[in-house]
């Protein structure tokens, strides 16, 4: 409750409710002035580690002062936050796969850790001074009264007079300087927006040659597809039917049961490319759409499946097509690993996003970096598409597919 998101930051009427608010912000700004002590000591030795690295002193350091930094930053990230209603992230560079003398130098190269160090330093000058006047205001007049019983001078029942205005003005103005700290801190510790523009780039440039790589791979697919099925039955029939031409006349007998395998063959050749034809955009999900489509999906399967779809007309038919495969490849990991005895696929349209639920009650366990759900992510992050896997030891396994698109 003390960090949930500020209401407002306008004068509001002398009640309980605003009283609670004011009391709540104070609360928040003296842990912000609070925290300004571990700030400094951490500004001041992430400032050390760089000259004192030419002897190698600094490195030692930097692997203490580098992750108590992100841990601050990551409280205050979260704090403010919260008040602000939203997600600051932190966007610091991978480490994965470095050592003892490489990952400094990832530190180094790193913006997200310049924004940290810069970060430190405001909350140990202007955030703390920021902070520090909603409790300065609040608590003045309980100084002064102290002051003024304990004392007596007439210079302290001066400032016992005067603390009315205090008071207004820590009414007024509490609840916008602790949401100027909060927007300080996001400025700060935030993307800017050209890190956000390059970032987004990136994504987009990996996801097209992802892309381009499946289309090129579901290409070569049905090319042998074709080549090894259809192709060649068609081919065959060719053949008999030559055969039969020539022995027409000379062996009617022998020519009608040439025409026969030539008959039998053209039925296999036209579940060949209706099997084709299946693999680029199943017939159900063209005739019944994506709902039905993944009714007619969950049908055949050895296991009872509920699908409770509810979704408008008008989704682009290349986002049904990514949706159903994701969901035909969910299923199948399901059937496959799962150890279930149920299955559902719940979905919805909301604010322009499509969301798919695909779940079990399964063994659990499932990972998603690696095999089929790895694919499903690239092919909805295609369409900017998100998945999520939620697979506890023992179940359930829940995983969930957004898609952003229009109608």
């Amino acid at each position: 409750m003390l960090l949930r998101p500020i209401r407002s930051t306008r004068p509001a009427p002398v009640d309980g409710a605003g009283l609670a608010e004011r009391l709540r912000l104070t609360a928040v700004a003296l842990g912000y002035a609070v925290a300004m002590a571990p700030a400094l000591v951490l500004g001041i030795a992430s400032l050390l580690c760089i000259p004192l690295s030419l002897v190698l002193v600094g490195l030692v350091l930097a692997f203490a002062v580098v992750p108590a930094t992100a841990a601050l930053t990551g409280v205050h990230r979260r704090v403010s936050g919260r008040l602000l209603g939203e997600e600051i992230p932190s966007g610091y560079a991978d480490t994965a796969g470095t050592n003892l003398v490489t990952r400094p130098l990832r530190w180094v190269t790193d913006k997200a850790r310049w924004r940290d160090v810069a970060f430190l330093w405001f909350s140990a000058t202007g955030g703390f001074v920021l902070s520090l006047l909603p409790v300065a205001l609040l608590t003045a007049p309980v100084t002064h009264l102290a002051g003024a019983v304990i004392d007596g001078g007439g210079w302290w029942w001066l400032l016992v007079a005067l603390d009315g205005p205090l008071l207004v003005a820590w009414w007024c103005v509490t609840p916008a300087l602790v949401r100027a700290r909060a927007m300080a801190e996001r400025g700060i510790l935030g993307h800017t927006r050209v890190e956000q523009l390059s970032r987004r780039v990136s994504e987009v440039t990996a996801s097209r040659a992802e892309t381009l790589d499946h289309n090129a791979a579901e290409v070569r697919r049905i090319e042998r597809d074709l080549h090894d099925g259809a192709q060649a039955r068609i081919a065959a029939v060719g053949m008999n039917v030559g055969l039969a031409e020539k022995l027409i006349e000379t062996d009617p007998a022998a020519a009608a049961e040439l025409l026969r395998e030539a008959r039998e063959t053209t039925v296999s050749a036209l579940e060949d490319l209706r099997s084709v034809v299946r693999g680029i955009h199943p017939p159900a999900l063209a005739d019944r759409g994506l709902a039905g489509g993944i009714e007619a999906l969950a049908l055949p399967l050895p296991l009872p499946v509920t699908v409770a779809i509810d979704l408008p007309g008008g989704i682009p038919q290349p986002v049904e097509s990514a949706a159903y495969f994701a969901v035909a490849e969910c299923l199948t990991n399901t059937v496959k690993h799962a150890g279930a005895s149920r299955a559902w696929v719940v979905g919805s349209y909301d604010d322009g996003v499509l969301h798919l639920e695909v779940g079990d009650d399964g063994d659990g366990g499932a990972d998603e970096t690696g095999g089929g759900l790895s694919g499903v992510r690239r092919r909805l992050e295609a369409f900017d598409g998100s998945l999520e896997v939620a697979s506890p030891v023992g179940g359930p396994t829940i995983v969930t597919l957004e898609v952003p698109c229009g109608r």
